[in-house]
């Protein structure tokens, strides 16, 4: 699983508060002057917009890493949308690492998530709980590779054994497709194991 620079978009609607938005905004920028932060402000004001930026200069100054997240900060940026399908579309196109929802009622946005890290759901689901606390793992896809990877998990570390049993039904109905691959890549004994195969049935 590839993974680089920290990411976290957040999803703010005018239910949220600035204070959180910045904060979690600043728990991603910490990490790194190559961290992407992204806001997607959902319908919101340019007064509820000035509050979240000016939230993140107050939290700013007090940060130790300060200097660090600044740097990341100033290679982010905010994203105006007007629908939650507007949203969902440059979410799932982004793919981000760690993706905060913090809308009104935002467990009902989950089922439009296709790619996505790992999500944080409502305004009490910090991306620092998952780093610490929340039961999952925070070794996750980044740069947009949430496209066709997930994190790592419980499952990463389990084996799995594959088992297939066709029918001659199956066999007949997809022996030929299997026959003629076969075929190309010139493994004649895999494609005899098709053709006999078909050719008792048909005896039969």
């Amino acid at each position: 699983m590839p993974a680089g620079p920290s990411e976290v978009m957040v999803v703010a609607d005018s239910s949220a508060s600035a204070v959180f938005v910045a904060a979690d905004l600043l728990s991603q920028a910490e990490h790194g002057p190559d961290s992407q932060v992204v806001l997607l402000a959902l319908s919101l004001s340019d007064e509820q917009l000035a509050a979240i930026v000016d939230q993140i200069s107050q939290q700013l100054t007090a940060l130790p890493r300060r200097e660090v997240a600044s740097k990341s900060i100033g290679k982010s940026f905010i994203v105006q949308v007007s629908s939650r399908g507007e949203a969902l579309r440059f979410s799932n196109m982004y793919a981000p690492e760690h993706l905060i929802i913090n809308t009104e009622d935002a467990a009902s946005w989950l089922d439009g998530v296709k790619h996505a890290g790992s999500v944080f759901i409502g305004q009490y689901s910090p991306e620092s709980c998952g780093d610490y606390a929340s039961g999952t793992n925070h070794t996750l896809p980044t740069y947009g590779y949430a496209r066709m990877y997930s994190g790592v998990s419980t499952s990463t570390f389990q084996k799995h054994i594959t088992a297939q049993q066709l029918t001659a039904e199956g066999i007949w109905s997809i022996g030929d497709a299997v026959a003629t691959l076969a075929a190309v890549e010139g493994l004649d004994a895999h494609r005899n194991a098709i053709l006999l195969r078909q050719q008792a049935i048909a005896e039969h």
